[in-house]
């Protein structure tokens, strides 16, 4: 699909890997609508946005609010006249011992990375639809192809998003909306701060400039998935698909290391 100048309703705008989205699209003339808690980060990347090239407002609040979704779609038909793209990348993760976990970080992560999106994409269907060329893009995770352990409900919430867009794709393949699913791996954004994949578990990080090109390049070719894999990455997933009790081995050989490195990994 042609995305020049489009009109783009994107959560967790205010930085990392949302952020860059942002941006790239900016200097394809993008006219975005950004989403995000955090009302000063979301100025800074909107400020960003006009002087790559593109038009920006800011919508700030919580994408488990109904009423925000109602109003982040409207804003983008009111200020742009149309919505073109909406891209849910909004997401949270809290990881650990799934009995070590607090309801409320459950309920959260179940809340922002699966629900809110669902919700989100309903609610602005009737706006996409009368777009000439639309799309949907969830932001899912390689943990949401694999799964892994101390990650088991962000890894579900993942998976969960990663069955929507399959499912929705096939609902809507009709009304001229396509569904694009991107699977980052570990990147190098404020969400990874507090893990230690990379130097304690060997994660290689990627950029949250490289996901963002790899998601417009996506949708530019009508790719359906875009999956960020590292040679280790794939082999993990090419290895889950086809002899998943040599996975389970070999992850219970890096579970130690996993351990120590997830240990305080929680971004809420």
């Amino acid at each position: 699909m042609d995305i020049t100048n489009k009109s783009i309703v994107l959560t967790g705008a205010s930085r990392g890997i949302g952020r860059e989205i942002a941006l790239a699209f900016a200097r394809k003339g993008g006219r975005l609508v950004l989403g995000g808690r955090d009302a000063q980060a979301l100025d800074a990347t909107s400020n960003a946005v006009e002087q790559a090239g593109g038009q920006a407002t800011t919508v700030p609040g919580d994408v488990t609010d109904a009423n925000w979704r109602k109003k982040v779609v409207q804003v983008a038909v009111e200020q742009y006249g149309d919505l073109d793209i909406l891209i849910n990348n909004a997401g949270v993760v809290s990881a650990g011992f799934l009995e070590h976990l607090s309801d409320d970080d459950i309920d959260q992560q179940l809340q922002i990375n699966l629900v809110a999106p669902i919700q989100l994409t309903r609610a602005a269907l009737p706006a996409l639809r009368k777009s000439r060329s639309a799309a949907i893009v969830n932001l899912s995770s390689i943990f949401g192809l694999v799964g892994m352990p101390f990650y088991a409900t962000y890894g579900a919430t993942k998976a969960g998003i990663s069955h929507f867009g399959e499912a929705l794709r096939r609902e809507v393949a009709d009304q001229g909306i396509h569904v694009m699913t991107v699977y980052p791996g570990a990147t190098d954004t404020p969400m990874m701060e507090t893990a230690g994949l990379g130097d304690k578990a060997g994660f290689d990080y990627d950029t949250p400039e490289g996901v963002a090109q790899a998601l417009l390049e996506g949708l530019e070719a009508d790719e359906l998935t875009v999956v960020r894999a590292d040679d280790n990455n794939q082999g993990m997933i090419d290895m889950n698909r086809n002899n998943p009790r040599q996975l389970d081995d070999q992850v219970q050989e890096m579970k130690p290391a996993l351990e120590e490195a997830v240990a305080n990994h929680r971004s809420m």
